[in-house]
């Protein structure tokens, strides 16, 4: 037998930090830039790879505005059939408008695309429907979910870039019939799936998840058996859902969460706050503007359940940590964010005849316009201490009427609270039900998040 000498310490530590450079080389090719978020220590850092960054620059740049264009003249809806949206725009900045969406959705196509050549009022082809609810999706986003697109807002361009059919929709999936084999229920997951990062994870977070957010969760709010029903399941899900965001982001965890503890809102970063409302707007377009097209579009293009596609995460950043690293091409365009102007127009109101106080999408504060107008209605009320008032609470018939009923009435208790606090006793606030009101041709009415204060006859 032959004997070789004992390697020195140092030698083989060497070796041994050479063989792990080996097996991390096979996850990560290095080199890698690293970004500290938080303190040292944390592992509060971004890892990002500079060959992926090069290689999805080309799909994050915006394309160049056209200039603008005179606001004088005739308005649209005025000189041109069966405008149903941008009517109020001169017919200068409507044509600016179509040229540029032609250019962000049928560059090849051209305007053929949606319309007939012979005549384009008609409405005989799907594109033009499904182009004008579209629009009005924008509107929507850009006007009552701020709190997750900001002021740099989206287009057209931001989910498209160029192509007829945005590169990142979600249809659901068919999930082979297992029960009864070897193998058991696969229970969605356990199959090879780009949207779980490969891992065995559910393979469809979204069908859950975008249409029931209140389900994501991994830690329980209370301990069995005392209310906590959430189970495994969910979990998975929501480990699936968090490892689309990621990749869809090009981030890591730390990008929203703190290591020390992943649940706890306090330690968080402000981004994972921006999720929380992006989780749930994409869940509102898909309900209010993308399920209602289904039976608009054509079976080729409805996925293979027979569901229309649908918006996630990825559909608008495509990789980025901000679509188009955050360059606002909105400011150009201002049309797009109509429905700001519509929710502007939505005051609150306090006087002696009563209060109607509006709110913030999927909030029950009252914010400063709210609280002014609660205290011209409390010094009302204090000036004629026999008055009494019901508190009525409204949601949009649109989404999911439980938790629109929940939201009204957590509105509603906030306005009895404002009462109570100003000093207006308990005996002279009757709270109502929560009430409907009707959806608009936009998507959800601003005014329908309101809550209404009325004197008893």
């Amino acid at each position: 037998m032959t004997h070789f000498p004992r390697l020195p310490i140092r030698v083989r530590a060497l070796f041994a930090a050479a063989a792990v450079g080996v097996l991390l080389t096979a996850c990560e090719r290095p080199p890698v830039n690293m970004v500290q978020s938080g303190y040292r220590g944390t592992a509060m850092d971004q890892v990002y790879n500079p060959r992926l960054l090069a290689a999805q620059a080309d799909v994050n740049v915006a394309p160049p505005s056209l200039p603008k264009a005179s606001a004088d003249g005739p308005k649209a809806k005025d000189l041109y059939k069966n405008v149903q949206v941008l009517g109020d725009l001169s017919v200068g900045e409507f044509a600016r408008h179509m040229v540029s969406i032609t250019s962000w959705v049928a560059p090849k196509e051209g305007c053929a695309y949606c319309h007939e050549g012979a005549n384009f009022a008609d409405d005989g082809k799907y594109q033009k429907v499904v182009a004008r609810k579209m629009i009005q999706m924008t509107q929507t986003i850009n006007g009552q979910w701020n709190k997750h697109v900001g002021q740099t807002g989206v287009t057209c361009y931001t989910c498209h870039r160029g192509n007829n059919i945005p590169a990142n929709l979600w249809f659901q999936p068919i999930t082979p019939a297992s029960v009864g084999t070897l193998a058991g229920d696969r229970a969605g997951q356990n199959m090879p799936s780009n949207v779980a990062a490969m891992a065995s994870l559910p393979a469809d977070p979204f069908t859950p998840l975008l249409t029931h957010p209140d389900r994501i969760r991994v830690v329980g709010q209370a301990a069995l058996p005392e209310g906590n029903r959430h189970s495994v399941k969910e979990t998975e899900w929501t480990y699936s859902l968090m490892m689309h965001m990621s990749k869809s982001l090009g981030v890591n965890c730390t990008f929203c969460h703190n290591t020390r503890s992943f649940t706890s809102w306090d330690g968080s970063t402000p981004q994972r706050a921006t999720a929380w409302y992006g989780i749930r707007m994409a869940g509102d377009v898909n309900a209010k503007f993308m399920e209602p097209l289904t039976k608009t579009f054509p079976a080729s293009r409805l996925g293979p359940q027979g569901d229309v596609g649908k918006v996630n995460c990825a559909t608008c950043h495509q990789g980025a940590y901000k679509p188009l690293y955050g360059v606002s091409m909105l400011k150009d365009h201002p049309e797009l964010g109509g429905v700001k102007a519509t929710m502007a127009s939505a005051t609150s109101t306090g006087t002696a005849e009563g209060a109607t106080i509006y709110f913030a999408v999927g909030s029950a504060e009252l914010g400063a316009d709210g609280a002014k107008a609660m205290a011209a209605l409390i010094d009302a009320m204090k000036a004629n201490a026999n008055e009494k008032v019901t508190i009525s609470g409204f949601h949009s018939a649109a989404g999911e009427l439980a938790s629109n009923q929940e939201l009204a009435k957590q509105r509603a208790m906030a306005v009895q609270a404002a009462l109570e606090a100003g000093g207006i006793a308990a005996d002279r606030v009757m709270l109502e039900k929560p009430m409907s009101a009707e959806a608009n041709l936009a998507g959800e009415d601003p005014k329908a998040r309101r809550v209404e204060v009325a004197l008893m006859k």
